[in-house]
């Protein structure tokens, strides 16, 4: 707990750190108007009960032009370097560029991902057994290591390389209404822990792929991406709304002429956000509806565990549960061919105030999520592989199938928000899971941005 209140603490002061602009002009909220650049180097700070302390350093960089348009900005670019304390690293750059196309936007994120202990919990959700603290020693191993009482069994290492390029275009004439492209590309390494202290132990990874449930082939891969989709988008901002909606449904056409595996395959993603003033805009109720599912091929493991959207706000895009999806429940716990999830906030902005010639506010946001598996992946060979598997490997524990039958996921929680220029946004969330098959105890998300 004093790792994340010194966190808070740090990222309040680190955004003292950002350049001003000498506009002082005021608009008819009483906000100041933001001219031409507004940018700084800022250390990266952040906590995630799932991921660790999280140090590193980053440039946000704001071009407002003229400020004819705030707080719509002209163009973003964002890099950062960070790293977290269980094992995971961060290269990435992302650009929002509102001065390209007309009457669109252009999108562009790069990034290299290190992960020594990505969490892996198996296939269907609730079909997959979940045994907190469970370390089973592999029974060939000549000198176990005394140190690793800690448990790795839904432990893997992953890397990842993404490249994503999307636009949002008006149609015609109407009102808010746009046509989406977009193009893709993701490699995939996955591998068994680097990390000396779990290298005796069993991982759930390795009994999947012993057992075929993953194939040999799917230990690396590539994924090509070409999407196209249609946008509503009635938002009064972009990064901090009050009211309006969203509404994205994108088709991702992903052939495999890289590897030639024969894993072609088509997804179909929706989401939607209304955002509804509830007292002006002091208090806003959200929600985000979201599905995506697989409509024809055959999809690799590790491609199901994308969320293809045209855009999105936070680094990570992987399945259901987590900071970015499920707060609270055990990270990327909920994975199927399909998926459905719903995120509901009521937010209140609690305060606002000017501070170094910008425009502050507070605010609170409590909140309920769910998910839940609604398109099942090799549910036959989970449960076959239970069955052929030895109880003398597993120690007795049923580790790939369950018998349980699927039902919603569901955390509550609550988050506080500091949100400057309506743009930058530093988040602070605590959420609990409400059923012990989905994880223990309260977890904390400390970094940047709504969810939606």
């Amino acid at each position: 707990m004093k790792k994340v209140v010194f966190t808070i603490i740090v990222l309040i002061v680190s955004i003292g750190m950002m350049a001003q602009d000498n506009g002082k002009t005021l608009n008819e909220n009483g906000e100041i108007i933001k001219k031409g650049w507004n940018f700084g180097p800022l250390p990266v700070v952040g906590f995630n009960s799932d991921m660790g302390f999280q140090y590193g350093a980053c440039v946000d960089i704001f071009n407002y032009g003229n400020g004819a348009n705030y707080p719509v900005y002209d163009f973003k670019i964002n890099v950062e370097v960070s790293t977290y304390t269980k094992g995971s690293s961060i290269f990435r750059s992302y650009s929002y560029w509102n001065n390209i196309i007309p009457k669109g936007v252009l999108f562009a994120d790069f990034g290299y991902f290190v992960d020594k202990k990505f969490d892996f919990f198996g296939f269907n959700g609730y079909a997959s057994p979940y045994y907190k603290d469970l370390a089973i020693t592999i029974p060939s191993t000549e000198n176990p290591n005394p140190e690793s009482n800690e448990s790795a069994l839904y432990c893997i290492d992953r890397r990842q390389i993404r490249a994503v390029v999307s636009m949002r275009q008006k149609i015609g004439n109407l009102d808010k209404l746009y046509y989406g492209v977009g193009l893709g590309f993701y490699n995939y390494q996955f591998g068994p822990l680097s990390i000396k202290k779990y290298e005796d132990q069993m991982t759930l990874y390795n009994l999947y792929l012993n057992s075929g449930l993953i194939r040999q082939d799917e230990q690396n891969g590539n994924v090509t991406q070409f999407k196209v989709g249609i946008i509503y988008d009635s938002k009064n901002y972009e990064n901090d709304p009050t009211r309006g909606m969203y509404f994205e449904a994108t088709l991702t056409a992903a052939p495999d002429f890289i590897d030639r595996h024969g894993y072609d395959h088509m997804t179909f993603t929706g989401v939607f956000h209304h955002y509804i003033p509830v007292v002006g805009d002091k208090l806003t109720f959200s929600y985000r509806l979201g599905a995506q599912n697989v409509i024809a091929g055959d999809i690799p493991f590790y491609a199901m565990m994308n969320t293809n959207l045209m855009f999105y706000k936070k680094i990570y895009t992987e399945a259901y549960g987590g900071s970015t999806t499920g707060r609270g429940i055990n990270r990327n716990s909920v994975i199927g061919q399909g998926v459905a999830w719903m995120n509901v906030e009521l937010r209140w902005r609690i305060t606002n105030f000017k501070f170094i010639n910008q425009n502050w506010c507070v605010a609170l946001n409590p909140m309920f999520d769910a998910g839940m598996v609604t398109q099942t992946f090799r549910l036959d060979e989970q449960k076959a592989a239970e069955e052929n598997m030895g109880h003398v490997i597993t120690q007795g524990y049923h580790l790939i199938y369950s018998g349980k039958e699927e039902s919603l996921h569901t955390s509550a929680g609550c988050g506080l928000k500091l949100i400057m220029n309506r743009n930058f946004v530093v988040s602070a969330e605590f959420a609990k899971a409400l059923n012990k098959l989905d994880g223990e105890g309260m977890k904390a998300y400390i970094g940047f941005n709504y969810i939606f």
